[in-house]
């Protein structure tokens, strides 16, 4: 006879109670719950919750814990459950990969024994649930059906045109698959409010479980991250993916991505410092259960309009700065070559056209030109892509290969260069960047310091730093200290610290620099006497006064530089913290239909209880305007709408504006790099 805790009837399960990976039902902070078919050795056994080990942890002292109890522990304490010896979680690490070999083989039940008698290894359970177990598709399944009534009542009812009704949308949706959100940070720019606005129903957004396989368990992910509880976002969101990174390779996550977990470790409710802990974990495994927007569900009275796929939209030039455009392309044998040459850019992701090779099959057809950027093939999304995936998807085509494709307005008929060059140079008028002219606080929770120190030397004698930034760099950085070297009078100062902007050298502005412009200056003004510096630094008061964040040494080591200074950068939580008159603003326009909506989030504004909040982007939607422009990410900071400042404005002020601009809106943002992982 099962106990109802490790087994409950299936009657008494919802879908929102019960867990994803072992299906039983438990807080989202404790560890899965299994029934394990035989005994378990006692060397495979948790010295804390005498259960079978998860997530194994090793110990310099030789004894092993689940990572969860493990960590919950030295929360509180500071040494060994068994032996007492003084102990950090940094200093464990992962069980080999026989001892998680062993963990994984162990056989256990499927936890719906009413209707399921099914029992397999403990790693293949989750796939069990997810793919072959009845009585958990079922209880999705009601779950689904449960959630289309009230997401067509608020979005396809006409007699429901309030924005208040449209606004609930999205902020009952993260709560359910991201944690609580806090009530009035959620403000759906991209919800369309008219009664005459019929094209689109509700948003689609589904929990997904991704799992990435290293073989250097220090190998970085390959995602930059935003957001976190200390921050307007709230959530953990992905800003981009890092090209040729792991995560690039496996190509199951994309930007906007909501994280919800982490190998088991929530995220929902813990500072970026420490979701970027949790991130940069060692292990050879990681699995991330994500939130994934899928785009706009159309109604079915409408699904004759042309397409219901956000990247087989008919064309439309007015959508953004870029047309989209479908071609096909029909190959006499699979093997025909289709002639063309497909590159990528240092400036943007993706991939593109380099050139039609005379003769080819493409060059006959004519529909396909040069720099156009290729949105996706048969189906697949190639926004991120590569052109090593773009040509398997090719070479994997039967006899037709269907293009979606964005081209840019050609300024060759202006008497400008080739193509080529005069199409990349197309957008920069829309996509100018200047130092801001909008004065603004940093959020609550982020703050900076100046600070000045001079010292004298002896002119042979370093400075002992390492700079990176520049605003040539995609993000128009700030110059910024890598590495304060031991050798360097800096270093003896104290004064001036790793991740530190610096103002200036000897009364000479270093912020509107470019970094091989601000290395000479630097070394010519290091030969002087005496040197006087001007520098920068950031607070996140997060990360100094939570408890789980870590220690002001723990600090140190998680944004310390790496081997290679060049590379290394402050976590994004840093860069909020700086006065505005260091930030560089861009310009983005959009451009759309009546019909359509802009297709971002928002979050910040003014509230009574946290006061002026700058707004970010949380959210961008696909199959829409902001997504097909692509150069908006989650994690940017809207300071004006067509120049009018946003500093002063609550969400009931800022989303009627973006709703009366009906064909085009220019964004002025400010944007900086998420932290690596």
């Amino acid at each position: 006879m099962m106990e109802p805790k490790s087994s409950p009837p299936v009657g008494g399960v919802t879908w929102a109670r019960v867990c994803k990976e072992c299906g039983q039902c438990h807080d989202g902070r404790d560890s899965h719950l299994f029934e394990y078919q035989d005994e378990v050795d006692d060397e495979l056994v948790c010295h804390i919750c005498l259960q079978p080990l998860l997530q194994p942890m090793d110990t310099p002292c030789g004894h092993t814990y689940c990572f969860h109890c493990l960590s919950n522990f030295l929360h509180d304490q500071d040494f060994c459950p068994v032996d007492r010896q003084r102990l950090q979680l940094q200093q464990c690490r992962a069980s080999s990969l026989l001892v998680r070999n062993l963990l994984d083989k162990l056989a256990v039940l499927c936890p719906f024994r009413s209707e399921c008698q099914q029992s397999m290894q403990r790693c293949e359970l989750q796939p069990h649930l997810h793919n072959r177990c009845p009585a958990f598709r079922r209880l999705r399944e009601e779950a689904e059906r449960k959630k289309r009534p009230s997401w067509n009542e608020l979005k396809g009812s006409k007699s429901d045109g309030d924005l208040a009704d449209a606004k609930s949308t999205p902020i009952t949706r993260t709560g359910q698959l991201g944690g609580p959100s806090e009530p009035g940070l959620v403000n759906p720019a991209f919800e369309e409010g008219e009664d005459d606005t019929p094209l689109r129903s509700s948003l689609v957004a589904e929990a997904t479980v991704v799992e990435l396989l290293r073989e250097d368990p220090d190998e970085d992910l390959g995602l930059r991250i935003v957001g976190g509880k200390d921050t307007p976002l709230g959530n953990i969101v992905i800003q981009e993916i890092v090209r040729d990174s792991l995560a690039a390779r496996d190509g199951k996550l994309a930007p906007g991505d909501h994280i919800l977990e982490v190998n088991d470790v929530s995220l929902a409710s813990i500072p970026h410092s420490r979701a970027i802990a949790v991130l940069r974990q060692s292990s050879s495994r990681v699995r991330l259960t994500v939130m994934q927007e899928k785009g706009f569900k159309p109604r079915p009275e409408h699904l004759a309009q042309p397409s219901a796929s956000p990247s087989s939209q008919s064309p439309n030039p007015n959508q953004n700065h870029g047309t989209i455009i479908q071609v096909t392309l029909v190959k006499r044998e699979r093997s025909e070559p289709l002639g063309i040459k497909l590159i990528r850019k240092s400036e943007e992701p993706g991939v593109f056209i380099l050139d039609l090779l005379p003769g080819g099959l493409a060059a006959k057809d004519g529909k396909l030109r040069n720099n156009d950027k290729v949105l996706g093939i048969n189906g697949q999304d190639l926004r991120h892509g590569t052109p090593e995936s773009a040509a398997q998807i090719i070479q994997a085509c039967e006899m037709r290969v269907n293009f979606v494709v964005m081209r840019l307005p050609d300024l060759s008929e202006e008497g400008g260069e080739g193509q080529s060059r005069g199409a990349r140079r197309v957008p920069e008028p829309q996509y100018f960047k200047r130092r801001s002219e909008y004065m603004k606080e940093p959020p609550v929770g982020f703050s900076s310091q100046e600070k000045t120190v001079s010292l004298k030397k002896e002119p042979r004698h370093s400075l002992g730093i390492t700079i990176a930034g520049g605003r040539e760099c995609r993000s128009r950085l700030p110059i910024y200290i890598t590495s304060v070297q031991p050798v360097g009078c800096l270093h003896r100062d104290g004064t001036v610290k790793t991740g530190d902007i610096l103002l200036s050298i000897n009364d000479i502005d270093l912020t509107h620099l470019t970094y091989n412009e601000a290395v000479t200056i630097l070394k010519t003004q290091a030969a002087q006497n005496t040197v006087t510096l001007r520098v920068i630094q950031t607070f996140a008061e997060e990360e100094e006064q939570d408890g789980e964040s870590s220690t002001r040494e723990d600090m140190d080591t998680l944004e310390g530089p790496k081997e290679d200074d060049i590379n290394w950068a402050p976590l994004w939580t840093r860069w909020l913290g700086l006065p505005s008159y260091i930030h560089w603003c861009r310009d983005i326009m959009l451009m759309k239909t009546n019909s359509e909506s802009w297709g971002f989030s928002i979050v910040g504004g003014y509230e009574e209880s946290r006061g002026q909040q700058p707004f970010f982007i949380k959210t961008i939607v696909p199959g829409t305007p902001a997504h097909f422009d692509g150069r908006l990410k989650c994690g940017d900071e809207i300071v004006a709408v067509n120049g009018v400042t946003t500093v002063g404005m609550n969400n009931s002020s800022l989303i009627p504006m973006l709703k009366l601009q009906k064909n085009k809106v220019t964004l002025t943002v400010v944007s900086w790099p998420g932290s690596l992982v």
